[in-house]
């Protein structure tokens, strides 16, 4: 019986373990605001090209696990991506995710009318590569839109 108790125990050790583990691979929302909070002093401080650049930087400081920063026009043409350096300069307006929801129209929708939020849709995790539910938080700054998103 003290066997079957400590292969419990340990079972139970494992899943928290392992579960803790997971949970560390992904930002939280606090992490995702806290991101855009403190890219958008970053652009007026550095300059819009200094900070884009710092934005796609793979090894830079606005790319956290699973989480980075993006930036769009009020159109929906990326300015910066962290994740995917070839969808800069792409208006990405009428993008859908795989359910075709229409999720950078209702971001630029909110982002004009609201000035910031959150929206979720589908999108590729860039570390698992695996499409995953993903919320997105953003804020206006001026004429662009300063985005980080986590997996959940």
């Amino acid at each position: 019986m003290r066997s079957f108790i400590k292969f419990l125990a340990l079972m139970f050790f494992s899943v928290f373990v392992s579960h803790s583990v997971l949970a560390a691979d992904h930002g939280t929302t606090q992490e995702a605001e806290a991101m855009v909070k403190k890219a958008i002093p970053y652009i007026k401080t550095k300059g819009n090209e200094a900070a884009y650049s710092e934005f796609n930087n793979a090894t830079g400081s606005f790319i956290d696990r699973d989480m980075y920063i993006f930036v769009l026009d009020l159109n929906g043409k990326v300015l910066a991506h962290g994740a995917n350096a070839k969808l800069i300069g792409k208006n990405l307006s009428t993008l859908k995710d795989v359910d075709e929801k229409p999720f950078i129209e209702e971001l630029l929708a909110i982002a004009k009318s609201k000035g910031k939020g959150w929206i979720d849709y589908k999108w590729p995790n860039p570390t698992t590569k695996v499409i995953e539910l993903k919320s997105t938080y953003f804020e206006k700054n001026g004429d662009v839109i300063v985005a980080c998103g986590i997996y959940k």
